[in-house]
């Protein structure tokens, strides 16, 4: 298979995007998407990236850099990374994953990190293999429906 080809998001890739979205498990509106990339397209410290093969997108990639207080360089972050279920494991996710890497070390990014919930496996194994590392717990904590913040006394 030929590589694909791996770009920035455009915002008229947002019905291909929501499909690969829900692959992921989170169904989105095209048009809540194409806010979406608008805005994070519009900042020197978003990337959204796509893979393209044949004139579709068949991959896609979120990143974050955060810079910290605490040490002189930033973080990154992968929010998001899917391949198309038929595309995967040839390379695209790679791709993928090697293109925001460069774009984040480029920047003085110090790390780079990324979750991936426990019930997906092989995408553990790929991010081993891609030479992540298995290092912290997360910690969540969500905005309960309908309620805003505790009121002080």
């Amino acid at each position: 298979m030929e590589a694909a080809a791996i770009r920035s998001a455009k915002v008229e890739d947002s019905p291909q995007i929501a499909v690969l979205l829900a692959q992921l498990g989170y169904p989105s509106e095209s048009e809540v998407l194409r806010e979406k990339i608008s805005l994070l397209s519009s900042g020197s410290a978003d990337r959204i990236w796509v893979a393209e093969f044949q004139g579709k997108v068949v991959g896609l990639l979120v990143f974050h850099l955060t810079p910290l207080l605490q040490v002189p360089e930033s973080l990154g972050r992968i929010t998001a990374l899917v391949v198309e279920e038929k595309f995967r494991e040839k390379g695209i996710g790679r791709q993928l994953v090697e293109t925001a890497e460069r774009w984040a070390w480029e920047r003085d990014c110090t790390r780079i990190e990324l979750t991936s919930g426990e019930h997906r496996a092989q995408a553990h194994h790929f991010y081993l293999d891609l030479g992540y590392a298995l290092e912290a717990k997360r910690f969540t904590k969500r905005k309960a429906e309908g309620k805003g913040l505790r009121k002080s006394k």
